[in-house]
């Protein structure tokens, strides 16, 4: 359908922006928004709720990750990337093509934008003179997310210039290296070394909050543990592939803690998702049985609890126990 998004072009940099709307334009800014048609609009509902869940888990979790990269928690969109650019701008109230995707809540580009705020250039680099496709062109959008992790890692910030007000430069955070991306027309859930992707119809999303963080947790813990290099070298016999499901499984409480929720709420999560789904996402022959899983989580829970510091955070960089070690061999839990 023409308000479509093609599966996983909305890619989370953790990038920044942000300004607030000031001048002779800001009556024109502060003038009625049309509304969202309502499959873009429960569209963007959901990936809000991921990149705010995520940006918790991977700032509260910096400390503790061997990749960390600054962030400011800003997802940009690009009307180019749809199928009818014209239809959604003029539905968004935009005159240009670029404007805010979403800004995670607590970061740096939550203090100045807001959700469609229109945005012209980025380090003083118009938008409007990157050339890209008539539609469906996803490349000038992962363009401007990368310059921004570009200008993050080189000097710590980066400006971004909306089309009301004056430009205005983000300090990044530190924040464990993954980005999160929302894809239409599907239901998985995956994780490919540098990303973490939900389908905009997986089932997660009607959960309560702290069960979709552990499952977006799980997905999380396998680029965090390198899963995806490990299993290209050492290869994907199913021993090796369930091993790396049981360490996702058991980091889960870990990430967790470290962004604000129980670690219990691993539990919950797989207690609602496995009776009812032992295949999908967690395929049966390279995952063990929901209640399996449930067993280590439950242990790992304990093990949390025990190492958990004064201040709250659980330092799983020392404390948690690797199951894949570095020259291929398996370590079996106690």
């Amino acid at each position: 359908m023409g308000w479509r998004v093609r599966a996983g072009l909305l890619a989370l940099a953790g990038a920044a922006l942000s300004t607030p709307m000031v001048g002779a334009l800001a009556n024109e800014a502060e003038a009625p928004v049309p509304a969202m048609p309502a499959e873009l609009a429960s569209f963007h509902a959901k990936d809000q709720r991921l990149q705010d869940i995520g940006w918790q888990l991977v700032t509260g979790n910096a400390p503790f990750c061997e990749r960390t990269q600054l962030a400011v928690g800003l997802q940009l969109q690009d009307m180019a990337v749809f199928s009818e650019p014209a239809a959604i701008r003029s539905a968004l109230g935009l005159k240009g093509d670029f404007a805010v995707q979403t800004v995670a809540e607590g970061s740096p580009a939550a203090e100045h934008f807001h959700a469609n705020e229109e945005v012209i250039a980025l380090d003083g680099d118009a938008f409007g003179a990157w050339p890209a496709e008539e539609r469906n062109h996803w490349q000038r959008l992962a363009r401007a997310h990368d310059a921004i992790d570009a200008s993050l890692a080189q000097d710590g910030g980066v400006t971004i210039t909306p089309l009301a007000g004056a430009a205005i430069t983000l300090s990044g955070v530190p924040a464990c290296a993954s980005r999160f991306e929302l894809g239409s027309g599907h239901k998985r859930a995956l994780a490919e070394g540098k990303r973490v992707i939900f389908g905009e119809d997986f089932v997660g999303f009607t959960f309560p909050e702290e069960e979709l963080a552990a499952v977006i947790a799980h997905e999380l813990s396998h680029n965090l543990l390198a899963h995806r290099v490990w299993l290209d070298t050492h290869g994907r016999k199913r021993k090796n592939v369930r091993a790396s499901e049981r360490e996702a499984d058991r980091l889960m409480p870990w990430l967790l803690t470290n962004a604000g929720y129980e670690p219990e709420a691993a539990l919950r999560f797989m207690e609602r998702w496995g009776p009812n789904h032992s295949a999908g996402i967690f395929r049966a022959r390279t995952h063990e049985g929901w209640d399996e899983r449930a067993v280590h989580i439950a242990a790992e829970i304990e093990r949390v609890k025990t190492h958990r510091a004064p201040d709250g955070s659980a330092d799983w960089k020392t404390h948690f126990r690797r199951e894949l070690g570095e020259n291929g061999e398996l370590t079996p839990l106690d």
